[in-house]
């Protein structure tokens, strides 16, 4: 057992020089590879109680359970989210933006945003007074109109709607006024108002609220379909008879309006590495859809507003990474980075490893073979000629190398070979003494018979 431990020891320390090696690969391998994704993010969410506020809400409670943190930016809308976004040094890396706003951006600009898809449908509503005319658009002009507030997806859409009836807002009437959410609402139905834009989802309070008075009705576009022809970011959505508010039968009828949708937008802040995790999570948020969107419609690929992010193609294609599906986000990207860390060391190991093997075997044959290069000077000294005048000293080193040749461990296997080595030793050892033994009875006037008696020898 001793015996065994010993080799082992040998072996050992015969390889350390791979130590040095494998940790200067590691090194050089984690300069590499990106360290694992953070586990916080801020998002711009929107007003105060709108929809973009409650999704958020919905997905940091989502987003806790795998222990990453959401910070919530409120903002005054849709398009305060994209210059949040831009800022030269952004607070948020990630926000709900409405479809059709990205088409008021610089390109360069839109190369410095992603989508990571859309969440779900945001349709546009058109409430007016049962009291006023309204048939087209062109018939807002001469009523109280609530716009939308400045920079929200509500005044967004509304004026893409108005562009497309051509008026612009220099020929907006001075009855029409930037105001959205809730204030229009109370305005509205306080008779303030005439009409009024709201956007976002059916099962949205201010929606609910304005279908059930039976002050309020809701418009219907019929020309919804040369709307979606000429504003692409639109898609045609019918909203059923009583969808709205089944106890007044809101709407009384089938209408159809038109919807952008809300898309999860990202800058270059944003890590690559938390596009599954926000994914899933919005997912899970989603599952159940909306009165408008069936479950599990959303998030999806299209419509595509930005370039959707390499990330989120990969996820629509083919769902969440492997190790996401079975372990907890954390510990699966950490994996994740090791697993890549790891593919190229075993690339770089299997040679060092098929080194050891013959590199054990000469540093273990080179503490035997480096004895041989001075019996290898003895015999050309013999065979010059030169070596009579210095037999005391050979033979006195030859006997200290043979001291200090006991001393040498070699592993079991090797054992052979040294012994080999000690029996050459020994031989030379004796042929010097031979020689110096004749050297002694040999003439005094005859010393040169001596070197060839001891080459013959």
């Amino acid at each position: 057992m001793r015996r065994v431990l010993n080799d082992l020891k040998i072996m050992i320390l015969a390889n350390l020089w791979i130590v040095p090696v494998v940790a200067a690969l590691v090194w050089a391998l984690f300069q590499f590879v990106a360290p694992p994704p953070p586990m916080s993010a801020s998002m711009a969410t929107g007003i105060q109680g709108g929809a973009y506020q409650q999704f958020a809400e919905r997905l940091k409670e989502e987003l806790a359970k795998e222990g990453f943190e959401l910070h919530l930016v409120p903002t005054s809308g849709s398009r305060d989210n994209l210059q949040q976004l831009l800022a030269d040094a952004p607070q948020v890396q990630i926000a709900l933006v409405q479809s059709g706003l990205e088409r008021q951006l610089a390109p360069a600009e839109q190369q410095r945003l992603e989508s990571l898809g859309a969440i779900y449908q945001e349709p546009l509503w058109l409430f007016y007074r049962r009291e006023a005319s309204l048939d087209r658009i062109a018939d807002l002009l001469p009523l109280r109109l609530g716009l939308g507030g400045e920079g929200s997806g509500t005044r967004a859409a509304s004026d893409a709607i108005l562009a497309a009836n051509a008026i612009a807002p220099e020929q907006y009437p001075a009855t029409w006024h930037s105001l959205g959410g809730g204030k229009a609402a109370r305005a509205l139905l306080a008779g303030e108002l005439d009409a009024a834009f709201f956007v976002g989802p059916a099962e949205n309070a201010l929606v609910q609220q304005l279908a059930a008075s039976p002050d309020i009705a809701l418009a219907h576009f019929r020309r919804a379909a040369a709307y979606e022809a000429r504003l692409p970011f639109f898609n045609r959505v019918t909203v059923g008879e009583g969808l709205l508010d089944l106890a007044s039968n809101a709407p009384d009828r089938d209408i159809v309006t038109l919807a952008p949708v809300a898309t999860l937008v990202v800058n270059e802040e944003f890590n690559p590495g938390l596009v599954p995790l926000f994914l899933a999570a919005s997912r899970e948020v989603m599952k159940n859809g909306t009165l408008l969107d069936a479950a599990g419609a959303f998030p999806s690929a299209e419509p595509r507003t930005f370039e959707l992010h390499q990330d989120a193609q990969h996820y629509y294609a083919k769902g969440l990474p492997i190790l996401q599906r079975y372990l907890p986000f954390r510990i699966a990207s950490l994996a994740d980075r090791y697993i890549i860390l790891l593919i190229p060391l075993i690339v770089v190991m299997i040679p060092l490893v098929k080194a050891v093997g013959p590199i054990y075997q000469w540093r273990i044959r080179a503490r035997i073979y480096r004895w041989y290069k001075h019996l290898r000077e003895i015999d050309r000294k013999l065979h010059a000629g030169s070596l009579p005048a210095e037999l005391d000293s050979e033979i006195e080193r030859l006997e200290q190398l043979e001291d200090e040749l006991a001393a040498v461990e070699v592993p079991l296997s090797y054992s052979n070979e040294l012994y080999e080595l000690h029996m050459h030793l020994r031989y030379v050892i004796e042929r010097l003494r031979a020689l110096q033994q004749r050297r002694r009875d040999a003439p005094q006037h005859a010393p040169s018979s001596l070197a060839p008696s001891a080459d013959r020898d």
